[in-house]
């Protein structure tokens, strides 16, 4: 994210002396990437950041998964699991329940009341979509605001908690990567701005806008990181001091948040291939935004996809709002993931295909990710599969 901001108290010189009102240092940390090679910020702590006093095991929540074998397109509805008031007692990070993952990225899903501990994911930047409710994101940066439609990216290694706010479930669809998650490459300069064919803009982010000072001893911060083989393990750190101490910091790597009502989407004569709707990319995955629209307008177009085949790719779309046209006729509605995998083609419902011509605008919302690995089930897909959505095109199944 290579648009520099600067926040709280720094110093005119990076790597000098900053010192506090009575004559001590602040601690300069540099939270960057690609060993020192890429986009990076400079933190300036009241307390040495490396202090900690304790670390013993943190069980995570089961990341276990199942190939989708024999190979079928699902239909999860997310919202079973968590039903009835069960979200009140449940925090966006030991809430979370694993949906679908690979090797490169992990999607879960939370409804939660509670607020989280502090945590900290050590094996790649998250990308949280807010289907509903809203919260505030304490963060080692700063608070964010986070609404219904926000995404929250938060760098890898970034300390925050979720903190819901009002009575109602703050339900979350988590996108969790092995890698950093940035815009599309093809809508940066060279030197990182957003081009003017982009589908967004350096407006649209919004990052901390001032420092969060938080008093504590002995404070427990939750951390996912890599462990042996590839697995991914946690740890549970005793910090001496609350690590929220950062009286300033300036760089080009923080969390910030952006609306999917920001998205500015691009449009034809006939219908657009769906890289048109792409929002992030992270290694061997990207995430895209279906939003309201204005559809083709050849006169003869036919404005739902047309079916195909996702030769190098599993598709995975969460249904956040409005009514989808291409899945009319399959059960599918708010809170619901349908999963496409590659070898599979696939396509609108019987009857969509006919009924989209001479539509002009789409009142649909929907977060897509396509990976080009294959995604297996977590134990929260294989709760959530309706079981019935692969025969919806013919209209039955086994006998």
């Amino acid at each position: 994210m290579a648009y520099y901001r600067c926040v709280g108290d720094v110093p005119p010189k990076r790597h000098t002396q900053h010192r506090t009102p009575d004559g001590g240092l602040y601690f300069e940390e540099l939270m960057g990437e690609e060993g020192f090679s890429a986009d990076s910020s400079l933190l300036y702590h009241r307390a040495i950041p490396s202090a900690i006093v304790d670390a013993s095991e943190w069980e995570l929540p089961d990341l276990s998964t199942r190939p989708n074998h024999p190979l079928k397109p699902r239909h999860l509805k997310l919202h079973e699991l968590f039903p009835g008031q069960s979200w009140k007692a449940a925090d966006v990070v030991t809430g979370r329940r694993l949906v679908l993952g690979n090797a490169d990225v992990r999607i879960s899903y939370a409804a939660a009341g509670e607020s989280s501990p502090l945590y900290r994911n050590a094996v790649g930047d998250e990308c949280v979509y807010v289907e509903s409710g809203e919260a505030v994101v304490e963060t080692v940066f700063g608070a964010l605001t986070a609404k219904q439609g926000d995404y929250v990216l938060l760098p890898r290694a970034t300390t925050h908690r979720w903190v819901p706010q009002g009575g109602e479930p703050l339900r979350t669809y988590c996108i969790e990567a092995n890698s950093h998650i940035t815009p599309a490459r093809r809508y940066l300069s060279k030197f990182g701005q957003l081009l003017e064919h982009a589908p967004y803009c350096e407006r649209d982010l919004h990052g901390p806008a001032e420092p969060l000072l938080a008093e504590g001893t002995d404070v427990e911060v939750l951390v996912k990181h890599r462990g042996s083989g590839g697995s991914v393990v946690g740890t549970r750190y005793v910090y001496p001091e609350h690590p929220f101490d950062v009286v300033g910091w300036d760089g080009c790597l923080y969390p910030h948040t952006f609306n999917i009502s920001d998205f500015e989407p691009i449009t034809g004569r006939v219908h657009q291939p769906p890289p048109v709707h792409q929002v992030f990319e992270g290694n061997n995955f990207v995430v895209c935004n279906f939003v309201p629209r204005k559809v083709d307008y050849h006169p003869l177009s036919i404005p739902v996809p047309y079916y195909h085949s996702n030769v190098d790719s599993d598709e995975i779309m969460f249904y956040c709002g409005g009514d989808y046209e291409a899945r009319k006729g399959s059960g599918i509605g708010q809170g619901s993931v349908s999963v496409h995998p590659g070898g599979h083609s696939h396509g609108p419902q019987p009857g969509a295909y006919e009924r989209s011509i001479g539509v002009e605008f789409f009142d649909e919302l929907a977060v897509m990710v396509d990976t080009f690995r294959p995604l297996e089930l977590g134990e929260g897909g294989l709760a959530a599969d309706d079981q019935r959505y692969a025969w919806t095109w013919s209209g039955r199944g086994p006998a």
